[in-house]
């Protein structure tokens, strides 16, 4: 039994209780600190599309252009990216400069390559086609051609189409009869909101920054889900794109394109 302590004597403290006392608030702020580091981490490779958590159960790729430089396409196949979309053409007479090395050297990697066409609104649809048929080869294994719609204009000489549906349509009827497959059509809301509302039977690739397309739920393909990606391989900010589907779907979309005879 432990002696009472004499009136008006401060009990002594068991050895080391001052210490604990003091060492538990230090416990709970490095804690604290530890998980806010963790926390900035997640938020920064997010931001900077290391970490894309909301596409994790989807088969990633990329969509480039010459704005990305040379390529290091083997590096880049290395990286988690299964397909890549590759802008080969603009409007009715303008051709991407790295389409050509592009489109070659994916080729030599396992990644499923496509190509796609800027499409404005101050040329007709018909000879906007012709560019893209003029540039573009026909491979097997190739992805469908993709048409981007999100050019809202003005045409700095001419005037801006008003029926873009209509003319949407003629360039991909014309693709589709070349290729032997019906190009999808890669939008934003804006422009889909503005011009496609009325448009039906399509695929579409749909941009939708780090959240699931909110339109077109039941169509789209290809969910463009950043655009200030990085992956190891290319210089800079890439975007990042999610394949509805795996890997056999995959492998089936990208099986329709036909060959030259």
């Amino acid at each position: 039994m432990t002696a009472q302590a004499p009136y008006g004597a401060r009990a002594s403290s068991p050895a080391g209780a001052g210490i604990r006392g003091r060492g538990r608030p230090r416990s709970i702020l490095a804690l604290g600190l530890a998980a806010l580091a963790l926390v900035s981490i997640a938020i920064i490779a997010a931001a900077g599309g290391w970490w894309t958590p909301w596409t994790s159960r989807c088969i990633q790729g990329v969509d480039v252009s010459w704005h990305q430089g040379a390529i290091d396409w083997r590096t880049l196949a290395a990286d988690d990216v299964a397909f890549a979309y590759i802008k080969a053409t603009e409007g009715a007479d303008h051709v991407d400069p790295r389409f050509a090395f592009n489109w070659a050297q994916a080729g030599a990697t396992p990644i499923y390559r496509g190509a796609y066409h800027f499409f404005t609104l101050c040329q007709p649809g018909a000879r906007q086609a012709s560019n893209f048929i003029a540039v573009v080869p026909r491979v097997d294994g190739a992805l469908p051609p993709a048409v981007d719609l999100e050019h809202m204009g003005p045409c700095r000489e001419g005037p801006t189409m008003t029926n873009v549906i209509a003319e949407a349509r003629i360039f991909m009827d014309r693709v589709e009869a070349h290729y032997g497959v019906r190009p999808i059509i890669y939008t934003t809301r804006e422009f889909h909101d503005s011009h496609l509302r009325e448009l039906s039977g399509e695929r579409f690739w749909i941009r939708s920054i780090a959240a699931p397309p909110g339109f077109r739920q039941n169509d789209w393909v290809i969910w463009q889900h950043h655009n200030r990606g990085h992956r190891r391989g290319v210089v800079g900010p890439v975007d990042l794109n999610a394949f509805r589907g795996d890997a056999a779907v995959l492998a089936a979309f990208a099986s329709s394109v036909r060959s030259p005879s």
